[in-house]
C-alpha cells in the first residue's frame, strides 16, 4: 500500500466531507490505517493547524460493546478543534454528532514507550480538565475499523472546562461523572470504566505511539477515553457533565 497516496486521496475527500468512501472499504490493514492517519496529521500541520495532542478511544467496556470491537484505538487532536466549555455549536455544521465524557490530561513531561510504568504515567500528568469529546458518525465504525482509524476515529473536536493542577493523591479511577442532557441526569459513571484507570490509557497510548516511532510529548493533551457510552445529540440539546474534583463542562447544540 502506498501510504502517501492513500493519505492524499482520503484527505482530499475529508475536505469535501466525503468520509470513509465505499471504494476504500477493506483496503487497509490497521497498521496501514494508523500510518495514513499520521500522514494526514502532517498534512494538517503543513496547512497551518497545530497538533494539540491525542485521543484514546474504545477504552470502556461500554464503548467497545457499542462499537463491536475488542481493543482501544488512538487519533490525533488539533488546536482548531479545541473548544471552550459553554460554547454554542451549530448542529447542522456537523455530521451525525455525538459526545463522549472524558478527562483531558495535559502532560508535564514526555513519556517514551513502550513499557511506561503506572508511576511514570501518573507523574507525567500536569493538569486535568473536564471534557467532552465531540465526535461525528461519518460512517459505519465497526464495519471497517481500519478505515475508521484512517478517518481519525470519529474525532471532530474536544470541549474542555477549566484546567486543574493535578494532585497525584486524587485517584482518577474514583472520579465520578454525572452526565446531564437538558438539565436531566442520564448517567453516572466513574474513571474505572477507562481501562480500569485513565492512567492506564496514557500507558497504552505511549506504547502504541512507540510502534510508529513517536513519543508522548510534554505539553500534549490526551483525551483519556470515555467514562460512558457514546451519546448522540439532537438539535437543541445542552449537555452538562460534572466530574468530581475537576468541575463541569457544557456544550449546546443550536438548531
Amino acid at each position: 500500500m502506498d501510504i502517501d497516496y492513500a493519505a492524499a486521496t482520503l484527505w482530499a475527500g475529508m475536505k469535501e466531507k466525503n468520509h470513509m468512501p465505499a471504494d476504500w472499504f477493506g483496503k487497509l490493514t490497521l497498521a496501514q490505517a494508523y500510518a495514513v492517519q499520521l500522514n494526514i496529521l502532517k498534512r494538517r500541520v503543513a496547512e497551518g493547524d497545530q497538533h494539540a495532542g491525542w485521543k484514546v478511544g474504545l477504552t470502556s467496556q461500554a464503548m467497545r460493546k457499542q462499537q463491536n470491537v475488542a481493543e482501544p484505538c488512538f487519533a490525533h487532536l488539533m488546536a482548531s478543534g479545541h473548544l471552550p466549555s459553554g460554547l454554542h455549536i451549530k448542529y447542522d455544521s456537523l455530521i451525525r454528532p455525538g459526545i463522549e465524557n472524558e478527562l483531558c490530561l495535559t502532560l508535564g513531561s514526555t513519556l517514551h514507550g513502550p513499557n511506561v510504568s503506572f508511576d511514570q504515567a501518573l507523574a507525567a500528568i500536569a493538569t486535568v480538565e473536564p471534557a467532552l469529546e465531540l465526535i461525528e458518525v461519518r460512517g459505519d465504525f465497526s464495519a471497517d475499523k481500519a478505515l475508521s482509524m484512517a478517518d481519525n476515529a470519529q474525532q471532530y473536536g474536544f470541549i474542555t472546562g477549566k484546567p486543574v493542577v493535578y494532585d497525584p493523591a486524587v485517584a482518577l479511577d474514583k472520579t465520578i461523572v454525572n452526565v446531564n442532557f437538558n438539565h436531566t441526569l442520564v448517567e453516572t459513571a466513574n474513571g474505572a470504566e477507562v481501562m480500569g484507570n485513565p492512567v492506564y490509557s496514557l500507558m497504552w497510548l505511549a506504547g502504541k505511539l512507540a510502534e510508529f516511532g513517536l513519543s508522548l510529548d510534554a505539553g500534549m493533551k490526551v483525551m483519556s477515553g470515555s467514562f460512558t457510552k457514546q451519546y448522540a445529540v439532537a438539535a437543541g440539546d445542552t449537555v452538562t457533565s460534572h466530574f468530581s474534583d475537576f468541575g463541569s463542562v457544557e456544550a449546546t447544540f443550536e438548531r
